[in-house]
């Protein structure tokens, strides 16, 4: 399972993907690349990519791709990406590249594909070269880092609360904390922080795409990578052989088209962040209670008496935390907690039942570290937050997060809050980002993309895979009945025959298809395997 947490919520939430837890080309033909909005495809050079062993006996190659750090300025300074690859592990069968972006933003790829690479459909792992990297700014590449060295970094994360504030004196300081951050960051390295959004990193993509020989993209992004792979869909159109979009980001509410100045919500209110981490609390509260204390240790004995025990429980870590776990601090955990069903919801009824109990859980098992150069880069908040704030408008009034917590808590609940603030630093980022796409996000691609959301997402709620394959000129949405953040994490026999097909040969689930997770919460797996019943896929424009 994941380890690393998502960088907007580690504190926020390090995706809590995380928490709970290449030569040669493709067979398929199509249009000439072209690009969306008027923008040239890059006139960089190709980067040159020397694969070796990560480390001796690994499984995984790494590379180095030298990138112009402003694209519109080729011959000016350049950053580094650093990049991992598993060969395609049927010998004669390859068909090509898969490029993988974890989310974020800032999910170190280079750590999280080799870290998840069994959670690959097995046919996309033996028919598929799988490429990760970290984004420019983020890990191993060449990072945003406003701390001479982790002893800051880490005096710096305990000048504000876990989680978020509570109260007006945390809130003070949480302002003043990000204040001090902005300054830091600054100081370092003002050029790269204006050039790490998500425009920089798909032209990024398309630098690596051509690096590995191959003329189309075949692309698998999750939750944030949703949005870099629509944005690289519309920059480069023609050159999208197929894309997988699982747990969408609404592209529409994340650049949020009115006055960046006149931003009233917070990106995660827009994106409904709030409302769907809400919703999935809901119903891990529901099959606990359902589950009984047998098979979910907080369980009440009915989902009514299960609410209302949660309910008790976080008014008791208000007046009085637990040997450290705060209120918020515990609310932060829910969220990370809930993105992973299997072992994630386990263990967090368990900890849950501790606090009940009024005993500090046991940290979480990790599993080992994977066979690449830094299995622990440093992945602060400042890389996150250089996208997310360059990016995306939120309020750049301090004063105005806690009016918008108390709007969120009010339709979200205790959760709410913690998404509100998960935006807070923006209010005094410097830095805009030099290039920001705006859309249009209708751009008509080479072939169709694969869009898939999860009913129950406590991040990137359903609603947002209605509006991204709403959004996309050719896009199919199919629907996975399930609970946690990713189908990819959360798994479904049934998803992942679709994505294999897809990936393969063109072939697209049909229109209004629907799949059931494996193994529902608390639940024992389905004799089925979570494969849905109803008509066959239809076929691909290079069937």
């Amino acid at each position: 399972m994941p380890r690393i947490r998502d960088p907007l919520a580690g504190r926020r939430c390090r995706t809590a993907i995380a928490a709970a837890l290449m030569a040669g080309s493709t067979v398929l033909t199509g249009p000439a690349p072209a690009a969306a909005g008027g923008a040239p495809p890059p006139s960089a050079a190709v980067p040159r990519l020397d694969w070796s062993r990560c480390v001796p006996g690994s499984e995984f190659d790494c590379a180095t791709a030298k990138v112009p750090l402003d694209h519109t300025d080729p011959g000016g300074r350049t950053i580094e990406l650093a990049v991992v690859k598993r060969k395609a592990t049927g010998p004669g069968r390859r068909i090509g590249t898969l490029f993988f972006n974890p989310g974020g933003p800032g999910g170190p790829g280079t750590v999280q594909m080799p870290q998840n690479y069994e959670s690959f459909p097995r046919e996309v792992r033996e028919r598929f070269d799988i490429v990760s990297w970290d984004p420019r700014g983020v890990g191993s590449s060449t990072a945003v880092n406003c701390f001479a060295n982790l002893e800051e970094a880490a005096g710096w994360s305990a000048s504000h609360a876990a989680g978020f504030p509570v109260g007006e004196e945390e809130r003070a300081a949480f302002t003043a904390s990000h204040e001090e951050l902005g300054r830091r960051c600054e100081q370092r390295d003002p050029g790269l922080l204006r050039h790490v959004s998500t425009h920089d990193t798909a032209r990024d993509l398309d630098l690596l795409r051509a690096a590995v020989g191959e003329d189309r993209l075949n692309y698998l992004g999750i939750s944030y990578g949703t949005m870099l792979g629509a944005t690289y869909a519309n920059l480069f159109p023609g050159r999208v052989r197929t894309m997988i979009l699982d747990s969408n980001w609404d592209p529409r509410a994340w650049t949020d088209n009115a006055s960046d100045d006149d931003a009233r919500l917070t990106s995660f209110q827009r994106l409904g962040s709030d409302r769907g981490a809400a919703a999935t609390l809901d119903q891990f509260l529901t099959l606990c209670g359902s589950a009984g204390p047998g098979r979910c240790a907080f369980s009440a004995g009915s989902p009514e008496a299960t609410g209302d025990k949660f309910d008790e429980l976080v008014r008791r870590l208000r007046e009085r935390p637990v040997d450290g776990w705060t209120y918020a601090g515990t609310v932060a955990d829910v969220v990370n907690s809930l993105y992973i069903v299997h072992p994630g919801w386990t263990r967090l009824a368990g900890r849950l039942q501790d606090l009940w109990q009024g005993r500090a859980p046991e940290p979480a098992p990790f599993p080992p570290p994977p066979a690449v150069p830094d299995p622990s880069p440093y992945v602060g908040e400042e890389q996150s937050t250089a996208v997310f704030c360059g990016d995306s408008p939120n309020p750049r009034d301090p004063g105005a997060y806690h009016a918008l917590e108390e709007m969120s808590a009010a339709r979200a609940g205790d959760l709410g809050r913690f998404w509100v603030w998960a935006t807070a630093g923006c209010a005094s980022w410097p830095a805009v980002a030099a290039h920001r796409y705006r859309g249009p996000w209708d751009t008509p691609t080479a072939h169709p993309v694969l869009v898939i959301g999860t009913t129950y997402d406590p991040s990137t709620p359903y609603s947002g895979a209605q509006a991204m394959a709403g959004a996309l000129a050719d896009a199919r949405l199919l629907t996975h009945h399930g609970h946690g953040h990713t189908a990819l994490f959360n798994p479904s026999g049934c998803v992942q025959f679709h994505e294999s097909r897809y990936l393969v040969d063109g072939t697209l689930p049909p229109p209004g298809a629907t799949c059931e997770q494996d193994t529902p919460p608390f639940g024992t797996p389905r004799p089925s395997g979570g494969v849905a019943t109803g008509g066959g896929g239809t076929a691909g424009a290079f069937s």
